[in-house]
């Protein structure tokens, strides 16, 4: 008998299929960086009582290549990645290069934080802050005294 899919149905299929297979090659990361114009890094933070935990993944770079500034209220982590490998091999010609100059920055809001005691370390591309808060005064009970015999007289 006749086929009851709707007009059109199966042409649609097909180009779906089409399309499909079309959008899995350029959706390669052959072209990532062509679509990538912001340049970040992935940050975990966590909070306690005392400090701020901040750990930023810095794969590749050295921490002279890392600039930390704590400017109130904003904390600014900046990596910049500078690669001089300028070796030519005359046998092979660079299809795709994945390595790029650039400016890698993260800023976040902190306020009422202890900036002398911030501590920072890099292991294995792992940047780890310790922003310490900065202890809120519990303040001070402060007695009346009488006015009889030992307390000093107000005038």
């Amino acid at each position: 008998m006749f086929d009851l899919v709707p007009f059109g149905k199966r042409r649609d299929d097909a180009f779906g299929v089409l399309a499909k297979s079309l959008n899995e090659v350029f959706n390669d990361d052959f072209f990532a960086p062509i679509k990538s114009s912001t340049m970040s890094f992935r940050t975990d933070i966590r909070e306690s009582e005392q400090a701020y935990l901040i750990e930023a993944e810095l794969p590749g770079f050295k921490k002279e290549e890392i600039d930390i500034d704590y400017a109130s209220p904003y904390l600014t982590i900046k990596a910049v990645r500078k690669e001089d490998n300028s070796e030519e091999n005359k046998d092979h010609q660079v299809v795709r290069r994945e390595r790029r100059y650039g400016e890698y920055v993260r800023r976040f809001y902190v306020q009422d934080v202890a900036e002398d005691e911030i501590r920072a370390s890099l292991k294995d591309g792992l940047l780890t802050l310790s922003v310490p808060k900065q202890q809120k005064s519990l303040g001070k009970r402060i007695e009346i005294q009488d006015n009889g015999s030992s307390g000093e007289q107000l005038q």
